[in-house]
């Protein structure tokens, strides 16, 4: 997609699309946002989103579709994990390009028993895959987009998916996981006896877990629907529960504080 040879029309799409990416809040904003104007360049029945250090095999992901009973909640993180680390390896051999596949009449096959979830039944009659991704320099922080289509002209949006990316991740940012953690992760918020130990609250632990992911004050600030002021007043305490005087200090105490308990 060529931004200087759209139409005006396709302009003001692509500018309603930026706009309304920097308003999501909920997670019903972001799914109607994913079968709004987006879906003329990035046509798509079932979008998942990962993320996490898929080196050290440390995923989550959310699902956002609307065919009946695809959700986070219904899959089967076990069957659906391989799939998304081997996108991820093939994206990574690629030079971190974007790629489409295409299968035959049986669809993309989940391992196991996510065949019979709807999740995995629902990917047995997509037809192509579009994968993207990107990652936090600072942080390390791995995340990948998968969008599987039943139609076979997923390459056509391999441009479209390139310029919008970025809104697409910002979007997502701004929306909390639906799900709790995989069990072979370890962030912030999956540590109960650390958090008592620390005295930190639960907001405080979830903005600590952004900042761990390399997000700005503001950053965090607009993904959890509260003001810099309140974010800079959390971390004061934080710096003052842990005895540091700085971001970076405070997640790696946690983080070491993480690894002994684990």
């Amino acid at each position: 997609m060529d931004l200087s040879t759209l139409s005006p029309e396709n302009l003001d799409r692509y500018y309603h699309i930026i706009t309304q990416a920097n308003s999501i809040r909920r997670h019903n904003e972001l799914l109607a946002w994913l079968q709004g104007d987006i879906q003329y360049y990035l046509p798509h029945e079932i979008l998942i989103a990962a993320w996490g250090d898929f080196t050290a095999n440390r995923i989550s992901y959310d699902i956002v579709s609307a065919l009946p009973g695809v959700r986070t909640e219904h899959s089967t993180p076990q069957a659906l994990l391989p799939l998304l680390q081997g996108l991820f390896n093939r994206w990574m051999e690629l030079g971190k390009s974007p790629f489409t596949l295409g299968v035959g009449e049986s669809g993309f096959l989940l391992e196991g028993d996510g065949l019979q979830c709807s999740l995995g039944k629902a990917l047995q009659a997509m037809r192509s895959l579009l994968v993207h991704g990107l990652i936090n320099e600072r942080s390390r922080h791995d995340c990948l987009y998968v969008m599987f289509s039943p139609e076979r002209k997923l390459h056509e949006s391999l441009g479209a998916v390139q310029i919008l990316l970025p809104y697409l991740d910002t979007a997502f940012c701004r929306v909390t996981p639906l799900t709790e953690p995989q069990p072979n992760q370890s962030p912030l918020t999956n540590q109960p006896n650390a958090i008592e130990n620390y005295g930190l609250s639960k907001r405080e632990i979830e903005i600590m877990n952004w900042v761990k992911m390399g997000k700005t004050n503001l950053e965090i600030a607009s993904i959890l629907d509260i003001s810099v002021f309140t974010v800079k007043n959390h971390l004061r305490h934080v710096f003052k529960v842990l005895d540091v005087s700085n971001r970076m200090q405070a997640a790696a105490k946690i983080a070491h504080r993480f690894k002994q308990e684990g």
